[in-house]
């Protein structure tokens, strides 16, 4: 099966794509490089092209029989979101509606979407099902929300099929060392600690130590890249046989606070962490856990690398591979 890739040389599609080549797919990347690297990049097909240029993705869909497409390409700072609206719900929202006016004229109508766990908003019940109320804090959240609600029309009208899977925090990187993290700027956690231990970054800061949790810091759900991409395939692989289309939470109902985090860092590196602490940032909430029960049960997913010793001693390979690289 010959499939298309949205933003396949970013952090999470650069995995899939290799996890898809290995499970036998062909692959055909699609990116503009805007913030995906080439270096991540593992195999298949390499296209340079923007999804706001609607002829780039015809020519794309002529040249090709695509069995499905998987749907990374997508802005995803929250904190960028906030100060400029405009350019998030312009761009996720016009590259989302010309993908899928493509693929309806090709007649592809299988649908992979990257989508988040900031549709939810302020939690709730924790942790987080998908029948949970959806309430975005954020305008990135917004986005993702407003493809779903595309998609639910576009399965109506057009019998267009898809699995919308709600991320948590992604972290960690390739076991190999062959792929990770390369964000510009990061805004991640676990990224940003082992790049201050680099001296890639001149200071740590901490976004609050008030929250409502055992150590007053925030407590988050992180599930390893590499269990994400390997879910993006099961994904792929069930749709075809699925009757209706799905939403479900990618995460692993466990959680970790940003001290825990630390600790764990300092552990695995054999170096202290210094950090100063700022106030929390809007929309922060304190505690963000996913229910991983319909994964489990619809995909058969299972969790390999997704502890936080190895999400941490992996991305400490990755990030003191890419240092002296550079």
């Amino acid at each position: 099966m010959k499939i298309l890739i949205t933003g396949g040389a970013g952090y999470i599609g650069s995995h899939t794509v290799q996890e898809l080549i290995q499970q036998g797919f062909e692959v055909v990347i699609l990116d503009n490089f805007s913030t995906g690297k080439r270096k991540l990049v593992p195999g298949g097909k390499v296209i340079e092209g923007d999804l706001r240029d609607v002829s780039d993705l015809e020519r794309i869909f002529s040249l090709h029989d695509f069995h499905g497409v998987l749907h990374f390409a997508s802005l995803i700072q929250v904190g960028e979101s906030y100060t400029d609206p405009q350019k998030y719900y312009r761009h996720n929202l016009i590259t989302s509606l010309n993908l899928l006016h493509v693929m309806l004229q090709a007649k592809v109508k299988l649908f992979i979407f990257s989508s988040s766990a900031a549709v939810y908003g302020i939690p709730e019940q924790i942790p987080i099902p998908e029948s949970h109320p959806l309430n975005p804090s954020n305008p990135y959240g917004l986005t993702k929300l407003f493809v779903e609600k595309i998609l639910l029309d576009y399965e109506r009208a057009y019998g267009l099929k898809f699995i919308s899977l709600r991320y948590f925090n992604a972290a960690g990187a390739d076991p190999e060392g062959r792929m990770g993290e390369m964000h510009e700027p990061e805004t991640h956690l676990i990224p940003n600690i082992l790049l201050f231990l680099l001296g890639k970054k001149k200071d740590l800061s901490l976004y609050g130590k008030d929250y409502s949790t055992q150590d007053g810091t925030a407590i988050r759900d992180y599930i390893h890249v590499t269990d994400l991409a390997k879910a993006h395939v099961l994904a792929l692989k069930k749709l075809p046989v699925l009757k209706n289309s799905e939403f479900i939470n990618l995460g692993t109902n466990k959680g970790y606070s940003v001290m825990e985090v630390i600790k764990k860092v300092e552990t695995v590196t054999g170096q202290k962490v210094s950090y100063s602490v700022k106030p929390k940032r809007k929309g922060d909430v304190d505690v963000l856990l996913a229910s991983r029960e319909k994964a489990k049960q619809l995909l058969q997913w299972d969790l390999k690398y997704s502890d936080l010793d190895t999400i941490i001693e992996t991305a400490w390979i990755w990030h003191q591979k890419i240092s002296k690289h550079e």
